[in-house]
């Protein structure tokens, strides 16, 4: 089971990170030691000071697929979920200055933050989903799919030109603007539409 993470993927979010706007997905993945077990805290590690939170809506593959045609994609997919990337931000730009990859700024245990998942028939237009992230109580995120430059199905056939899909495997989409430091304390609650899927501590 592999986590495969978009990155820039909403204009406002590259924007406030002053990025370049990508011409096609950027692909980076977490080790499944990244997943913070259900109903644990999330614990700041030492190696950095600015552990930034990334909401992203998530997708659960399943079934096997390589070089999936973008009008199967819907296929290879029945649950939604939502979920942190947490992001060693002071790390990550060390990295990126020296060419280097980003694992170690995003790959790290307890870095994943996975929800329960539900059906996607839950939702009348999966590429009108509003979903969001409240830290103490005060909303620091809002997404929507329907800003996405590159949506769930695309997504799905483009990963699949590179690498097997596996049944259990997920997708991060990417996340909205609004991104931001942890701090002990804090605590983070995700919501798609008014359902909640995940509540974090973060010590």
């Amino acid at each position: 089971m592999k986590l495969i993470c978009i990155g820039r993927n909403y204009a406002k979010h590259i924007k406030e990170l002053k990025n370049e706007k990508p011409t096609e997905p950027v692909i980076f993945l977490k080790p499944d030691s990244a997943i913070l077990p259900n109903k644990h805290p999330f614990y700041i590690p030492s190696f950095s000071n600015e552990i930034h939170y990334e909401v992203e809506l998530l997708v659960k593959i399943n079934r096997l697929g390589k070089h999936i045609a973008l009008n199967f994609a819907h296929k290879y997919y029945d649950e939604i979920g939502l979920g942190i990337d947490f992001t060693a931000r002071d790390l990550q730009a060390k990295l990126k200055e020296n060419g280097l990859p980003w694992e170690k700024s995003k790959a790290f245990d307890g870095s994943a933050v996975v929800s329960k998942f539900v059906s996607k028939s839950t939702f009348q237009d999966l590429n009108a989903i509003p979903f969001s992230l409240t830290k103490n109580k005060k909303i620091v995120q809002r997404g929507n799919t329907k800003n996405m430059l590159w949506k769930i199905d695309e997504i799905i056939a483009y990963v699949s030109t590179f690498m097997t899909l596996k049944i259990g495997d997920i997708i991060f989409t990417g996340t909205p603007a609004g991104v931001g430091r942890v701090a002990p304390e804090d605590v983070l609650i995700g919501k798609i539409e008014d359902l909640t899927f995940f509540e974090i501590k973060i010590k």
